[in-house]
């Protein structure tokens, strides 16, 4: 393993678990976040911890960020105790933050100024693939420095695959999100039918499992939808956040995604009421409202 030591910044739901499994396959682990002592655990793990993501890139070989969006990670970026501060010439950066795919393209050539490389990683699983380490990779970049994180992100999911150069496995994120953002709403709608006709909803659920309309979402957050309980998971308003560069980029690319902004509309109501932390599936609360069923 060349690149052993590893920072890692950005310690939330998705982080704090994808640094653990680094340090669990045997990297040298170093971690920034915002808030200090979020994850306790990885120090069981070896891990250490940094005084900003500039020391972290100077303790390390690669540095991973997962932070929430766009602002958040040119901050961890170019900020004065940023990573550009402290990184050494051909430092690898692995961005495993969801954001606009141009604001990576800007980024990485920021970046390349200093001789400090940079691929876009963002990932697909929620926290059961960021535990489990079989999260799905969209990775965006220069082939030599895809292969180089390739160790890394083995570490993380099972499903990693070359999309393109930078920026790119951030748009294959938005299209993942907007694919998703239909299938949520699918399911919720057929849940709530099955509901208002008086079925055995899990029976329903469990027969569609056997044929076209079987899904991921269908098979793991249907049981939410019929329970009307939302545990993390996703967060609604990450995913709203995630919608809207999918939305930014199809306005400019002339590509109109009318379920999209339909689940864009729903996602803000669910926000202003006060429920931005449950898992996406609450999406499910929207048609439950408007099909006179609790919400």
């Amino acid at each position: 393993m060349t690149d052993r030591r590893i920072g890692f910044l950005g310690l939330g739901t998705m982080g704090a678990s994808m640094a653990a499994n680094l340090a669990r396959a045997g990297f040298e682990v170093t971690t920034w976040n915002r808030t200090r002592g979020r994850a306790p655990e990885l120090t069981e793990l070896g891990a250490r911890e940094g005084a900003d993501p500039a020391a972290v890139s100077a303790a390390s070989d690669v540095v991973v960020i997962c932070v929430s969006d766009t602002p958040d990670v040119e901050a961890v970026l170019f900020d004065a105790e940023g990573v550009a501060a402290g990184a050494r010439a051909g430092t690898l950066v692995i961005d495993c933050s969801t954001i606009a795919p141009n604001a990576t393209r800007t980024f990485a050539s920021r970046l390349a100024e200093r001789d400090v490389h940079l691929v876009d990683a963002p990932v697909s699983g929620g926290s059961e693939g960021a535990r489990n380490a079989t999260l799905t990779i969209f990775v965006g970049g220069e082939a030599a420095d895809v292969q180089r994180a390739r160790p890394i992100l083995e570490a993380l999911g099972k499903t990693i695959t070359h999309v393109g150069p930078i920026g790119s496995g951030q748009a294959v994120k938005a299209v993942n999100q907007v694919i998703l953002a239909g299938t949520y709403l699918g399911v919720a709608e057929g849940i709530i039918l099955a509901m208002k006709a008086g079925l055995d909803v899990e029976q329903v659920v469990g027969a569609l499992g056997g044929g076209a309309a079987q899904s991921w979402v269908l098979a793991n957050r249907s049981g939410r939808m019929i329970a009307n309980d939302y545990p993390l998971g996703f967060k609604v308003a990450l995913h709203r956040k995630d919608l809207g560069i999918a939305l930014d980029l199809a306005r400019e690319l002339g590509a109109e995604l009318p379920v999209s902004a339909l689940c864009a509309d729903l996602e803000d109501q669910l926000v202003a009421d006060g429920h931005p932390d449950d898992d996406m599936s609450a999406v499910a609360r929207s048609i439950r409202a408007r099909s006179g069923l609790p919400s």
